[in-house]
């Protein structure tokens, strides 16, 4: 017999995407408007609207607009004027940090409902402004949320800064050089194993009618340099880099499963989240153990299935936070999930849109849908803010959990886990530990290395074109050179 049902048991009910793309610019929503869109439809979604103005939060990932407190403008406009509004800190982690928060709560008593929502406009903003249209936007400056969620912290330290390493496009096909030579794959191997990788991505991007980009590519095309595809960070073309250039946005509902029955919410829209964990690798880059791997990601991996009594062969379903491939590959690992899986519901940042902090939003409502499609089954989603840095994990299924929801922080179990130390004065031999050549439109521009030294790591750079054309041809990962004092690289 089926225990009864924690009247505080979190479900999300409703959940809601939103990609905009119009041919008129003027018809273009602004960002807080696409947000107060997606939460109307995600009540719409649990078949149950009134949901909206009994709304205890709402809580919006943060985003590129000025809004001091969006969550207050839609919290009016959908008639919840006494919610609680909340906004995110900066990070891919906030919407499933922000999830597992908000169930927490609920599972303690402290809300009975709220909104996750986030939405960009970047893409709309730019062509506005090239096309000379003014754009009306809400002005909102002086209104405080009720909370700040999660704190801002720099992911680049000034030396990192300094030596031009604070960019996703340059971090993360570094990582990835890392890992080709863990691996010791050659650098052919390497790309067309990565081709098939996001070519993966792209046939689910190509069936999600919420993707930005639905082109089917080939795995040699994703891998092969074009006009339309050109090198970015070797070994990463353009097809291989997260897009943020759009206008999309992602609501989740949640509440007790107590608010969920009195509302009339349709039991087959239910999806109750089972645990959530968080934790985070070095904030500076410099101080990680390698470059291919993530203890936080391992410890909270670990911790979420302890607490679910699941393992990673019981999970049916998998969206991995997928800015690039290094981020997918170091969370498998990290987990214990075969590349060979499907390991995306939406397409990945690449083809199905990577807006800034709110992905993950997209990648919980597309769980949403893929579990309502397969009931009884148990679906994972990860996230990841900064330089594979901030992190938080979900477990998701149409069945309760059979326990009381659980969101747990694992910081303490990553902390010692061992640093290396910033070298920043050190001159002198040094082995190569990861690169990459980044790329402008006319070629190679400029070899960026982490490098080891006899106490700790640096950085370096090298613009000589023998070395930038060596290093995409054979590896350097092993080899000494020389560190100049301005962090100059000669081999």
């Amino acid at each position: 017999m089926t225990a009864p049902l924690d009247s505080k048991t979190p479900v999300i009910v409703g959940v809601a995407q939103r990609t905009q793309k119009p041919d008129d610019l003027t018809q273009a929503l602004e960002a807080v408007a696409l947000m107060e869109a997606t939460v109307v439809e995600a009540a719409d979604d649990a078949g149950a609207p009134a949901l909206l103005n009994s709304l205890d939060a709402v809580g919006v990932v943060a985003g590129a607009w000025s809004y001091s407190n969006p969550a207050r403008i839609i919290a009016n406009n959908i008639g919840a004027p006494d919610a609680a509004t909340l906004l995110s800190a900066n990070g891919g982690n906030s919407p499933q940090s922000f999830v597992n928060e908000v169930c927490a709560r609920i599972a303690r008593g402290e809300l009975g409902s709220a909104v996750v929502v986030g939405a960009e406009t970047i893409w709309s903003r730019r062509r506005a402004k090239r096309a000379g249209i003014e754009r009306q936007v809400t002005v909102q400056k002086d209104d405080e949320p009720t909370e700040h969620f999660g704190a801002d912290v720099k992911m680049s330290t000034e030396f990192e800064a300094e030596r031009g390493f604070a960019m996703p496009i340059n971090l993360y096909p570094i990582f990835e050089s890392a890992i080709r030579a863990n691996n010791g794959e050659s650098h052919a191997d390497h790309r067309a194993r990565l081709g098939k990788l996001w070519a993966g991505f792209n046939e689910v991007a190509a069936a999600n009618p919420h993707a930005w980009t639905r082109t089917p590519m080939t795995d040699t095309e994703i891998i092969t340099e074009s006009e339309t595809n050109r090198m970015v960070g070797y070994p990463y073309t353009k097809a291989m880099n997260s897009n943020w250039d759009l206008d999309q946005g992602a609501a989740i509902l949640i509440c007790s499963a107590e608010r969920a029955e009195a509302a009339g919410v349709p039991r087959d829209r239910w999806v109750f989240p089972h645990a959530g964990t968080d934790a985070h690798d070095t904030y500076a880059v410099t101080e990680r153990r390698d470059l291919h791997s993530s203890p936080a990601i391992s410890a909270a991996a670990a911790r979420l299935f302890e607490i679910t009594g699941k393992s990673p062969s019981d999970v049916d379903h998998i969206d991995l936070y997928s800015c690039f491939p290094s981020a997918v590959q170091i969370s498998a690992a990290a987990i214990g999930l075969d590349l060979d899986r499907q390991l995306t519901q939406t397409g990945g940042l690449t083809f199905a849109g990577g807006p800034l902090n709110n992905y993950v939003s997209h990648s919980i409502a597309a769980m949403v849908g893929t579990l309502r499609s397969d009931p009884g089954t148990l679906g994972l989603v990860t996230a990841n803010g900064g330089f594979v840095t901030k992190h938080a994990l979900g477990l998701y299924s149409t069945e309760p959990a059979g326990h009381t929801y659980a969101s747990e922080d694992v910081q303490d179990q990553v902390d010692d886990t061992g640093r290396v130390a910033a070298d920043e004065s050190y001159s002198g031999p040094v082995t190569i530990e990861g690169y990459t050549v980044m790329h402008d439109k006319a070629g190679p521009e400029q070899l960026m290395a982490a490098v080891r030294t006899p106490n700790g790591r640096s950085w370096a750079t090298s613009r000589d074109a023998e070395t930038m054309t060596d290093a995409m041809q054979r590896e350097l990962i092993g080899e000494a050179g020389e560190l100049t004092p301005e962090g100059v690289l000669t081999l």
